[in-house]
């Protein structure tokens, strides 16, 4: 049982986003999907979809699980934000 138990937790750890992780998901309500890697601010690169550990988006993302949906604040204002529904993590 406790070998079990442990290897449920290891699961479970897998499956929550952390740096370096790769996720895949979808824009709400307008359903454009992306897949971004989150690594250190000095390896982001938008055009090989490498996004920063800072940014809004992954800041939205950390420590959520596939179907979660994340709040993302936007630049246009503090009551603007957007809705993401995560539907995989690599």
């Amino acid at each position: 049982p406790l070998r079990r138990q442990r290897q449920m937790c290891i699961r479970d750890r897998s499956s929550t986003i952390r740096l370096g992780n790769k996720v895949t998901y979808q824009e709400l309500p307008d359903g454009l999907t992306e897949t971004y890697k989150i690594v250190g601010s000095a390896e982001a690169n938008p055009f090989e979809f490498k996004i920063s550990n800072e940014s809004p988006v992954a800041q939205a993302l950390l420590g959520k699980e596939v179907g979660d949906v994340a709040k993302v604040s936007l630049p246009t204002g503090p009551e603007d934000s957007m809705d993401i529904k995560i539907l995989a993590v690599e």
